[in-house]
């Protein structure tokens, strides 16, 4: 099967777009209360939200598309979409000031680092008991992302823009250097491939380019942690010092001191050809596909399937001081948001992952993963993901907290002991940040 076309991948996701409209719709729903930016009068009348969203990868056009489709469908919601912030750290900082006496949203994007403090805290609504009213049936959400949100036996949101890490390669070095036209079975065979890697790509290239501490370095090693039988925690229990994951961090800095390198932008620097492999979201295929000048690849992450590759990306979250009335109406528009074929639209116009089971069903999907396999590859490896662990996404600051470190260990500092003082870091700020407000 011929790799990713461009012209096919941006016209494939223009004509999914366009189709929104023709979406599965919902039903109308009543408004009111207070408490929030929107608009609403009695129950029974119209009412208007205010939806905050960073548009992830580049998605504001088609977030507006299905906006207008919802708003088509239930003439009695209004939705009005708020540029939140250009990430996801700043939109959870802007949420935070409307903490403190600012006009609340009714809808925000969560990413996997930023909803559990807002849980932990009762910020956002738990959603299980709004279910049944909003029409919302769970069953056929991606198992593991749908989990991602689970919280003493409640969720506290709803899957949206999902993504995974994927490896990416060069296929024309991968050709060059004699390697067969796969991904690496683990980073053991990698680094047995690096030498014909850097001979490959020549003129003091890198075999592979990894995201830095800025780019969620964290995230991406997490998988590759647990491919060698390590984890950054099991529970509440730290892993850190684990010998496992400290082999994991040695391989870390052996192959970014013999071939490889971390950078801020690290699919620049792959699309550009200076680096011959990169760990990089799949929410990045579509940026990928349009700045490569060469026959793109893609793969499963390396090691075993099932504990290889965490799930990331963001979620959909309602402010819990806001009214019922308005929280059933936002869990409305955003399973409206999630369904299906509009989960389907959304994941061929930005590289995200669809977040409904059936969504691989649908026919523009099937259409649009046989003209793109790379895509394909992103949405097969979909069923072997894990859940993160809880030292990174649930310890506020957590996941800087274990970047830098890794950051630190790729950059030659002993891993065992930076390991350790990290482990100490993290169990602090989870005895006096999370332990207190637990259920006992």
């Amino acid at each position: 099967m011929a790799d990713l076309n461009r012209r096919a991948f941006l016209g494939l996701a223009a004509a999914a777009t366009a189709s929104l409209a023709a979406a599965c719709a919902g039903t109308g729903s009543s408004g009111g209360g207070s408490g929030s930016g929107g608009s609403g009068g009695a129950s029974g009348g119209p009412i208007t939200l205010q939806f905050w969203s960073n548009h992830p990868g580049t998605s504001k056009s088609i977030e507006q598309k299905l906006i207008d489709a919802f708003q088509q469908a239930n003439p009695n919601i209004k939705v009005n979409l708020v540029d939140g912030g250009k990430d996801y750290e700043e939109l959870s900082q802007k949420f935070t000031t409307s903490l403190t006496g600012g006009s609340l949203p009714d809808i925000i994007v969560a990413s996997d680092v930023t909803w559990f403090p807002f849980a932990l805290n009762k910020q956002i609504e738990p959603l299980d008991d709004h279910f049944a009213a909003a029409g919302t049936d769970t069953s056929d959400y991606v198992d593991s992302l749908l989990g991602d949100y689970l919280f003493e036996g409640k969720h506290y949101a709803i899957p949206y823009a999902r993504s995974t890490p994927l490896f990416y390669y060069n296929r024309d070095v991968w050709k060059k250097a004699g390697l067969e036209d796969r991904g690496p079975k683990d980073w053991a065979e990698f680094a047995s491939w690096e030498p014909k890697l850097t001979e490959a790509i020549g003129g003091g290239k890198k075999a592979i380019v990894l995201p830095d501490a800025t780019d969620y370095l964290e995230w991406h090693f997490e998988g590759w942690n647990w491919s060698m039988g390590g984890a950054y925690s099991d529970g509440w229990d730290l892993k850190f010092t684990d010998p496992n994951t400290v082999k994991a961090a040695q391989l870390l800095q052996q192959v970014a001191k013999s071939s490889g390198r971390l950078a801020t932008n690290p699919l620049n620097d792959f699309s550009a050809g200076t680096a011959a492999a990169l760990l990089e979201s799949t929410g990045s295929l579509k940026t990928i596909t349009q700045q490569a000048k060469f026959e793109v690849g893609t793969a499963f992450l390396p090691g075993p399937q099932g504990k290889s590759c965490p799930t990331g990306g963001a979620g959909l979250a309602i402010p819990s001081g806001i009214s019922t009335e308005r929280k059933v109406a936002a869990l409305k528009f955003i399973t409206f948001l999630t369904n299906s074929a509009n989960t389907s639209a959304f994941s061929q116009g930005t590289g995200y992952m669809p977040v409904r089971k059936s969504a691989v069903d649908d026919a523009s999907m099937k259409a649009f993963i046989e003209k793109n396999p790379n895509f394909g590859t992103a949405v097969k490896q979909l069923p072997f993901t894990k859940s993160q662990d809880n030292a990174r996404v649930f310890v506020p600051g957590g996941a800087r907290d274990i970047g830098q470190a890794l950051q630190q260990i790729a950059n030659g500092s002993d891993p065992a002991s930076t390991l350790a003082t990290l482990q100490k870091t993290i169990q602090g700020k989870i005895d006096s940040q999370i332990k207190p407000k637990l259920p006992k």
